[in-house]
């Protein structure tokens, strides 16, 4: 689930009261408030509603959801940065703009000019700096990290990597980049729409996974970001087939061989995946195996969202017919934006299933005061 920014002029008051909102909430037993306390409160990242809800959540139990809700790490955090007066200004900068260490930022121009042989000069200058890493607090990811990451380009900063991207990560590898900052690059990579457009996506893949990049951990992030290219790369590195995997890209046969053996979290996110790239068959199948369509989509798989949600705004109307059809609830609000299904549809332009959803939401409103 991305984020939820904060506003220019936010107010400590109000993250107070939304505080105390979670806590009732929670008292309540409100399917939104587990998802939110699911998605940003470590401690309960797989748990059910049920486990949650069972669970004595303090205040600051609380807090902390609503910081990291926020993009900080700790709720002490959220706090130094309100305090901090030139703190939204900096937020609207590109993340390299925000280093305050001049050796750090050197690096990162070096490496953004596509200039090898000076940064494996200053590497060698500063043996460190392969393995340092820089705090930006506020955002949904990048949180710390590495040299090697900017090599990414993502988040998007230039909207272009240069030419000889693969050689520069070359460079910092060869600089001793740690492993951590190995697997969260390939993350970044296979996530990532620049290094696609700019044909660095798969070389860099290739030579991540080289390097002891683990293709498990990467594959779930870019089917759910849509980026099959990067998909097929790292299943041809050794990622595992897994029925989410399979839902996302439609492959029918093993989605039938793997989904008798396959656990509960596992079909959740699979009826996410093939919701969102209009697999009918595979949802129909997940759903006569059991699956809820009404639940939010697990962490991980645009968990602010329902998989009817997802299929609206892709315009995936045998999908949303199905899911209707099965009993998906109709009126939920996304957790970002507080929006329907059908005001998803309605943003992208599918009118269709906007207006086949909606006369479905009429009608269960009619059956509901009769």
């Amino acid at each position: 689930m991305p984020v939820k920014r904060l506003p220019a002029n936010p107010s400590l008051d109000h993250l107070r009261h939304q505080a105390k909102d979670l806590l009732r909430g929670h008292a309540t037993s409100d399917a939104e408030v587990a998802q939110r306390i699911r998605e940003f409160h470590p401690r309960f990242e797989r748990a059910s509603d049920a486990e949650i809800f069972a669970t004595e959540l303090k205040l600051t139990d609380a807090q902390l959801t609503i910081a990291r809700q926020s993009g900080f790490q700790s709720w002490t955090q959220l706090k130094a940065h309100l305090a901090a007066p030139t703190w939204p200004e900096r937020s609207k900068l590109p993340h390299h703009e925000r280093i305050d260490d001049p050796v750090f930022r050197r690096a990162v121009d070096l490496l953004d000019a596509g200039d090898s042989a000076a940064l494996r000069k200053y590497l060698s200058e500063h043996p460190k700096l392969a393995r340092q890493r820089v705090i930006f607090e506020g955002g949904n990811y990048f949180r710390s990290p590495s040299l090697l990451e900017f090599a990414a380009e993502n988040p998007i900063r230039h909207g272009k990597l240069p030419a000889n991207i693969v050689e520069i990560a070359n460079v910092i590898l060869d600089a001793g980049a740690e492993k951590g900052a190995i697997h969260e690059t390939l993350g970044l990579v296979s996530t990532g729409r620049v290094p696609r457009e700019c044909s660095a996506q798969i070389p860099l893949i290739d030579l991540l996974c080289d390097r002891g990049a683990n293709a498990d951990a990467a594959i779930v992030p870019a089917a759910s970001h849509g980026e099959f290219e990067a998909v097929n790369a790292l299943l041809r590195r050794g990622a595992r087939l897994t029925l989410p995997i399979a839902a996302a890209l439609g492959r029918m046969e093993e989605f039938r061989r793997l989904l008798p053996d396959a656990e509960s979290r596992e079909r959740h996110l699979a009826l996410a995946f093939a919701s969102q790239f209009g697999h009918v068959d595979i949802v129909r199948s997940l759903l006569d195996a059991g699956e809820d369509p009404g639940r939010y989509n697990p962490v991980g798989a645009h968990s602010h969202s329902t998989p009817l949600h997802q299929a609206a705004l892709a315009g995936n109307f045998e999908v949303v017919r199905l899911l209707v059809e099965s009993g998906a609830v109709l009126d939920v609000k996304d957790l970002l934006w507080q929006r329907t299904p059908a005001d998803w549809a309605n943003h992208a332009g599918h009118s269709d299933v906007e207006s086949y959803v909606r006369a479905n939401e009429r009608e269960a409103n009619v059956k509901g005061e009769r």
